[in-house]
């Protein structure tokens, strides 16, 4: 859709519908500049030098491909962890 094609409809539009149109095209250029945290560093350069020092990830069970077979796994894992609790009761 051109710009020309959003005019012609915008047009058809009554008199409050243009004013709201218009003002949320211009909410709409008031997007600031990326946020930055205290030393001036954006907040996405944080997170992936974050992501850096934290080093790999240690997988459960990574030799299991399907995710499916994976949550019932863990969630029998962890049923059994808490049987001697059930036990108990």
């Amino acid at each position: 859709m051109t710009v020309l094609e959003i005019m012609k409809q915008a047009q058809e539009l009554s008199l409050q519908e243009r004013k709201e149109l218009a003002k949320l095209l211009i909410d709409s250029l008031e997007v600031g500049e990326p946020r930055l945290n205290e030393s001036g560093e954006h907040w996405g350069q944080s997170l992936n030098r974050l992501l850096d020092e934290l080093g790999p990830i240690d997988f459960v069970d990574a030799e299991v491909e399907d995710p499916v077979a994976w949550v019932k796994i863990q969630r029998q894992k962890e049923a059994d962890r808490l049987k001697t609790y059930w036990d108990d009761m």
